[in-house]
């Protein structure tokens, strides 16, 4: 690919199956827990199969403002030493719009003796916290967020209380796991605990909880809804980041629509993220089911939705509620991209969106230029769009960078051809 990428890429479709062989990048949402686990813990960790991108690399900055030294042997792996104590900031640390790395440090840094300010760009200044900083008051932690979304102030006295927390996690399970991460700093064991049933994605919760026990954490389960965490702290440890299923979603895709075979490494029952399970879904088509409940794999939904495009049937998306509060509201984006295809494809009808489909757009020519909202997920699932019919061009594609920058060389490496779009 052309680098820098240009202000727009117009795909010409492949028209022919897509196959070959393509490493995912690593987990986004693993590679941030360890990130943060590594800097919590004493001593030297090694994380392979990392994930470098905006993300992870704004994280990995806000650790080294805060004494943790991150160096990066190499394009996958990360090398974290740590004293096992975060030192107070002399600026505040800045995430743009990393949604997992600002909760996640939001109840971090209570572990710290001192101010910091977590913050992040303009998008994330619009994204909810409040839950979160309600959260840490409950501990006996000072912290403020006076939008209810980021800045956030909090005022460290070294440990992170102890005691019962109880978090609405039906804005994100990001508050949960944030928790669970800092609380083996409590002055006694937390008990971290969900306030009702409803959470935003659980299988999220299950790879937090996998990653603090890697790194030497004791959790105890109590029923469905609450963890008791002892106060260990964290040891160093050698850890492996999975790849990351959300990218394999696009992949996935791919085959489907094109009738292609590509072999990611990993089959699809080996990740443990929740994103995996649209493997199955996206394996149906062209008749993937009349209903797709997305709760459990939020992040899949962009794709599965432009996929759903093209399926035999109408699909109607449930469940994703949280997707409006996602990096843009992806349940009006991607309606109004798809509509922007062709008027009348997609529908929003409260918080769920159904998806009007019709085989016959394979082959067309509609030419269309998608709005990508700063949100890699809407540039990379329509990319998808723009395989089976001509005429479709991605505006700002360098957004793709948050979570996959080799994304349209991939596409590329797969045989498919992009010109500069105007």
């Amino acid at each position: 690919m052309h680098h820098p990428l240009p202000a727009a890429l117009t795909i010409v479709p492949p028209k022919r199956p897509l196959s070959g062989r393509v490493s995912p990048p690593g987990s986004k949402s693993i590679t941030n827990r360890a990130l943060l686990l590594a800097a919590l813990a004493r001593g030297t960790s090694r994380i392979s199969g990392a994930l470098k991108s905006k993300d992870t690399v704004l994280m990995a900055a806000a650790l080294r403002q805060m004494g943790v030294v991150v160096e990066e042997p190499d394009p996958t792996t990360f090398l974290v030493t740590s004293s096992g104590q975060l030192q107070a900031p002399t600026q505040p640390l800045f995430l743009g719009n990393a949604g997992t790395a600002t909760r996640f440090l939001a109840a971090a840094v209570a572990t710290i003796n001192g101010t910091v300010v977590v913050d992040g760009d303009e998008d994330m200044r619009l994204r909810p916290i409040q839950p979160l900083v309600e959260a840490l008051q409950s501990l006996g932690i000072d912290a403020e967020s006076p939008t209810g979304c980021p800045p956030v102030t909090v005022r460290g006295t070294g440990r992170f209380g102890k005691g019962r927390v109880s978090i609405d996690a039906s804005l994100s399970s990001q508050y949960v796991s944030a928790l669970l991460m800092a609380a083996p700093f409590g002055n006694g064991p937390v008990e971290v605990a969900l306030a009702g049933t409803d959470i935003g994605a659980r299988g999220y919760v299950d790879l937090t909880l996998a990653a603090m026990r890697a790194f030497g954490a004791e959790i105890e389960q109590l029923g469905t809804g609450a963890w008791l965490v002892q106060p260990t702290g964290y040891i160093a440890a050698d850890f492996q980041v999975e790849p990351d299923a959300s990218a394999a979603t696009y992949l996935w895709g791919i085959e489907a629509l094109t009738g292609g075979s590509i072999d990611l490494g990993v089959s699809g029952e080996a990740f443990t993220q929740p994103d995996a399970a649209a493997q199955a879904v996206l394996a149906q088509f062209p008749n993937m089911p009349a209903v797709i409940d997305g709760s459990q794999m939020q992040d899949a939904v962009p794709t599965l939705a432009v996929v759903a495009a093209f399926n035999r049937y109408p699909v109607r998306f449930v469940g994703i509620a949280n997707l409006r509060v996602k990096e843009t509201d992806r349940i009006r984006a991607v309606a109004n991209e798809l509509n922007r295809i062709r008027a009348g494809l997609a529908v929003e009808e409260g918080d769920e969106l159904i998806v009007h489909a019709d085989p016959g757009l394979a082959g067309q020519i509609l030419p269309a230029r998608i709005e990508t909202y700063h949100d890699h997920r809407i540039a990379m699932s329509f990319a998808l769009a723009g395989l089976m019919i001509g005429g479709v061009t991605i505006l700002d594609p360098a957004c793709t960078s948050k979570t996959y920058p080799q994304y349209w060389d991939m596409l590329e490496g797969l045989g498919v051809e992009m010109a500069p779009g105007n």
